[in-house]
């Protein structure tokens, strides 16, 4: 249902945007310092034949303090269901991203991760620690197609699969195990451990000022991991708005809303009674969050088409399936470099 949802909204703000009556020989231009969305969206471009691009991005997330459904709700209330909370789970991502065009009509994108993750516990004792885990993430595969540029308006669709290269049995000593490690919980693991099949529809308007994109993207997961469970699917519609204040600047605000799907399955390695990360029922929600941004662009000289971009985020609204760590700030960073 969330999937038609998402679809009729997409559809509404492009027609609507379409309206705009514009020279029909002008095309949507990359060639501009919001030719590329914020940085934090993927999949939001094209390349013109033979245009290689390299990518490299750095996210910072910061989880911390606990929901119940909508509400934020305490430590102490956590610890009479469960043994264990965590606190706090900062986490940061550096992703590598290469693009390729082999015709004006399709992109190939190829983009590789690696996970940093901590997070803070606090026991029904009053004790605290700390697990970790780090490693190279799911790498994830595409063909981007472009439906039509014209008009100064763009629609292009992406259809890719994220490979389960991310481990799926990290490890790390807890006070109990000690000085024997134990499998983490869901949310520490980096990866999947599934195939996993990544749709978006993404459709792109231009004036002479400012530019408008929105992005219909979901994650679908296929059959079960080898820990015999499969985390949720995911459902995403980003919109953003950006203003070119020179020829190397622009500003951009981003609205996104989302969903996750409950985790299906459990690992028998773990207890669900434990801490609240273990427990399955605590998992998947529906989120709204917004960012603001900007980009830099180098139009001309010896660093032609060299993009640097920037958004910090917040949550406007998250409403959880039982019990779960809150987001709080995601900070983007990135830079980009296309060439022939």
């Amino acid at each position: 249902m969330k999937n038609y949802i998402y679809a009729i909204i997409l559809m509404a703000a492009t027609f609507s945007y379409a309206q705009e009556t514009e020279d029909a020989t002008a095309k949507w231009s990359g060639s501009r310092p919001d030719g590329h969305a914020p940085i934090s969206v993927m999949g939001d471009h094209t390349h013109g034949k033979g245009e290689i691009m390299f990518s490299y991005r750095f996210m910072y997330m910061n989880m911390e303090d606990v929901n119940r459904g909508s509400e934020n709700t305490s430590f102490a209330d956590a610890l009479t269901q469960y043994m264990v909370t965590p606190t706090r789970m900062p986490m940061q991502m550096h992703m590598l991203g290469a693009m390729y065009a082999p015709s004006d009509k399709i992109t190939l994108m190829v983009m590789a991760n690696y996970l940093t993750s901590e997070m803070d516990h606090l026991t029904r004792m009053g004790g605290t620690f700390t697990t970790e885990a780090s490693g190279f993430g799911d790498t994830k595969v595409a063909a981007i197609y472009k439906f039509f540029n014209k008009d100064k308006q763009q629609l292009h669709a992406q259809v890719g699969v994220s490979i389960p290269t991310g481990s799926i049995d990290e490890q790390d000593a807890i006070p109990a195990s000690a000085p024997n490690e134990v499998i983490l919980p869901y949310p520490m693991q980096i990866g999947s451990g599934t195939f996993d099949g990544e749709l978006a529809l993404t459709y792109l308007k231009q004036w002479n000022k400012w530019s408008f994109g929105t992005q219909a993207r979901t994650t679908l997961r296929f059959g079960t991991n080898d820990n015999d469970y499969r985390l949720g699917n995911r459902y995403s519609l980003n919109n953003w708005t950006a203003f070119t204040a020179t020829k190397w600047l622009s500003f951009s605000g981003r609205v996104e809303l989302g969903a996750i799907d409950r985790i299906e399955g459990a690992n028998p390695a773990l207890n669900p009674m434990m801490v609240i990360t273990a427990d399955t029922q605590n998992s998947g929600m529906t989120y709204a969050n917004a960012g603001l941004g900007f980009n830099l662009y180098a139009f001309k000289g010896s660093l032609k088409n060299l993009r640097f971009g920037f958004e910090a985020a917040l949550p406007l609204f998250q409403n959880m399936n039982g019990i779960q760590l809150r987001t709080k700030e995601t900070l983007t960073f990135g830079l980009q470099y296309a060439f022939k």
